[in-house]
């Protein structure tokens, strides 16, 4: 535990994926007793690759999750990206789990809509129709959760969906990731979640694979909780659990087996 934090290390991404897969399964099939739908927030991106795997494998660890109760959102879209554009968030979400599992409801951000900021207020009536229960992210190499960034994080911000301008760490990032051939590529602006829409969901499963996150994961459970590092913040939710692998967690491995 830090702070009210749990962390899980395990000896690889797909070890880490599939565990990741079991536990939501888990807390899915003890919320599914008592409520008709559950709602979920993804993240979409290739740190979530083996997650998606598999919870959308029919015989892996969550083929027991009856995805005819799940109603699916995910946290952040470029803007001008039609949901066709294979770098687009919500093709990484239809190509990944829900071409392979049959939800009840999709509710996806449409970040080429002509008006940004009343599809900002859209999504944002959306999700707050119902509380949400569970939310599946993860955390950028600057520290970000959702699209947000240092420079546009606030953990107090009243909105729930906004326009934000990428800064250029995070684009770089996507650039790392394979996603863009170069930094010219990569939008400039994205529709995101804020902090506040995150963190007053019930529960949170971050997904944390790969070494070019070691220092964000560092900087979030051993540094101060500010928006300096956006996912610090993770360590005041209630009910947070972050899954890192030995890249990610190369930088803290050895003080979370001593103790923090």
């Amino acid at each position: 535990m830090v702070d009210k934090l749990a962390v899980q290390l395990y000896s690889s991404r797909v070890e880490m994926g599939r565990a990741v897969a079991k536990d939501l399964s888990d807390h899915l099939q003890s919320l599914m007793e008592s409520q008709d739908e559950v709602r979920i927030i993804f993240a979409c991106a290739p740190s979530q690759d083996e997650f998606t795997a598999a919870l959308s494998d029919p015989d892996g660890p969550a083929a027991q999750i009856d995805w005819s109760k799940v109603v699916a959102f995910h946290m952040d879209d470029y803007v001008d990206l039609s949901s066709d554009h294979p770098e687009s968030f919500r093709f990484y979400l239809q190509d990944h789990l829900l071409s392979n599992v049959s939800v009840k409801t999709f509710h996806g951000i449409e970040s080429d809509a002509p008006d940004v900021e009343a599809e900002c207020a859209r999504y944002e009536a959306l999700l707050n129709e119902k509380p949400v229960d569970v939310v599946c992210l993860g955390i950028g190499e600057n520290g970000h959760i959702a699209f947000n960034d240092p420079p546009v994080a606030d953990f107090d911000d009243p909105r729930l969906v906004k326009v934000i301008e990428l800064d250029q760490d995070c684009r770089q990032q996507q650039v790392n990731d394979g996603c863009f051939p170069d930094l010219e590529s990569v939008p400039p602006q994205a529709i995101t979640l804020t902090v506040p829409a995150m963190t007053r969901c019930k529960r949170i499963f971050g997904i944390v694979p790969g070494d070019r996150k070691a220092e964000s994961v560092l900087a979030a459970l051993t540094g101060p909780i500010s928006t300096a590092c956006p996912a610090s913040i993770l360590r005041t939710h209630p009910n947070a659990k972050i899954y890192l692998e030995p890249g990610s967690a190369r930088l803290v491995a050895g003080v979370l087996e001593e103790g923090l």
